[in-house]
């Protein structure tokens, strides 16, 4: 039911940590004012913290807001019993392990628009608003919002949407505190248009530099390892999670997924390029949830053993060399791989159009119809990467005693001449 504008004693909203529930919690208090309290909770607290305000009868009367997090059954059921009494609860999420709570009135999860436009919370939280006459349209706070939102769904780096990227960097550069102060502002100084100051542009331009140093860090203490049906890779990390999920995922797109660790945080991430794989279900065997590609869950005692315990004596896997001009993927004369255990592989092309694998200097039984489907085997099962051209032509040379400068300048016909020499 649409109302005209409201007056509200006091209002609760219990959001996410994360730029999206920030949004949230900027919207209450710019359509609240001072009568809005916000909780910023995780996956950790926030059952506990909901049960506790909704436990209290000083809070019979007030609004009680749930948004970017989903409570547990128990306390779900807590919340519809408080509904009926004709207590206010509205809870509004766009994840896609939330849809159960559509089944209440007060539930409102939509993960897209009618359009096919992804959605998050903190522009449902202001739709809901604007639809119930809570709050009056601003512009600038709409510009905002978009840009919380291609950040939220991953949307700008389809866009090349760099202003929302840079909009994140900025809230984990400030603290939480500062940052919405700052953002209430601006929004509230001025509702025509949003935009980053010249001293914001040049702190993120420092924080890009930082960004990149930080994935070239962590690209190398990946380890792989298969958890049920999936090969995953699993990192330690405790800042940049999405732009290093996104990455590690491109530079190893042979994984099913990425598992980010934070043990200081006992929090775990997972993130994912593959339309076939839902980290989001896989998240809710360890208490988490969120997108089909981009998950989280705290990370449990089980959790633990399984990917820190249990990993600990994995070596981490290397990126394929990256500036190689004779050992080259799905070269007529084959492609030379090594795992972290020192076992060279090889993929040669059969001249039938297929290709074989020479692992340790054993052939596999199976052949492969595309290069790609040759190499995606190789790394998933032996953990090997593109040797550099460096180590390739080292180990050549020395096989067929002949300088590295004759190998270079003869080198194709000298690898299908000796092949069958180097690779077994």
């Amino acid at each position: 039911m649409k109302r005209k504008w409201m007056v509200v004693d006091r209002m609760i909203i219990f959001t996410d940590i994360d730029l999206d529930g920030l949004g949230c919690g900027l919207i209450a208090k710019l359509a609240f004012a001072d009568k809005a309290n916000v909780f910023y909770s995780s996956y950790r607290n926030l059952n506990q913290r909901v049960e506790a305000v909704i436990k209290n009868p000083e809070n019979n009367n007030v609004e009680i807001y749930i948004t970017d997090l989903a409570v547990n059954e128990q306390v779900e059921k807590k919340l519809e019993e408080r509904f009926r009494q004709g207590k206010h609860v509205q809870m509004i999420d766009h994840h896609v392990t939330a849809m159960h709570f559509n089944q209440y009135k007060w539930g409102s999860v939509i993960p897209e628009y009618e359009t096919g436009k992804k959605t998050c919370a903190t522009s449902l939280f202001y739709d809901y608003l604007i639809e119930h006459n809570i709050m009056e349209r601003n512009r600038a706070l709409e510009e905002f919002i978009e840009l919380v939102r291609q950040y939220d769904t991953w949307e700008w780096d389809e866009n090349n949407n760099l202003t929302a990227k840079r909009l994140n960097d900025l809230f984990y550069i400030m603290s939480r505190e500062l940052f919405e102060e700052e953002m209430l502002k601006r929004l509230t100084e001025n509702a025509d248009s949003f935009e980053l100051t010249d001293t914001e542009t040049m702190l993120l331009d420092i924080e890009e530099q930082k960004i990149h140093r930080y994935i070239h860090s962590k690209s190398r203490q990946l380890v792989q390892t298969f958890v049920d049906d999936y090969c995953v890779g699993i990192v330690h990390a405790e800042q940049y999670l999405s732009e290093l999920g996104n990455e590690l995922n491109n530079l190893y797109p042979h994984l099913d997924m990425i598992i980010l660790l934070n043990i200081g945080g006992k929090k775990m991430g997972f993130r994912t390029i593959h339309d076939e794989v839902n980290v989001a279900e896989f998240a809710k065997g360890y208490g988490g949830g969120g997108h089909p590609k981009a998950s989280g869950s705290e990370l449990t005692r089980e959790a633990f053993e399984k990917f820190v315990q249990n990993v600990f004596e994995i070596i981490p896997v290397k990126p394929d060399a990256n500036r190689n001009e004779f050992n080259l993927k799905d070269s007529p004369v084959g492609t030379s791989y090594q795992n972290p255990l020192g076992e060279n592989s090889f993929i040669i092309p059969d001249g039938d159009g297929n290709y074989s694998i020479v692992h340790n200097k054993e052939k596999t039984e199976q052949t492969f119809s595309t290069f790609a489907d040759a190499e995606w085997y190789l790394k998933r099962n032996y953990s090997s990467s593109l040797r550099s051209d460096h180590e390739y032509i080292y180990q050549v040379s020395k096989a067929l005693r002949i300088s590295q400068d004759e190998l270079r300048g003869n080198f194709q016909e000298l690898i299908r001449n000796y092949l069958i020499d180097i690779t077994l």
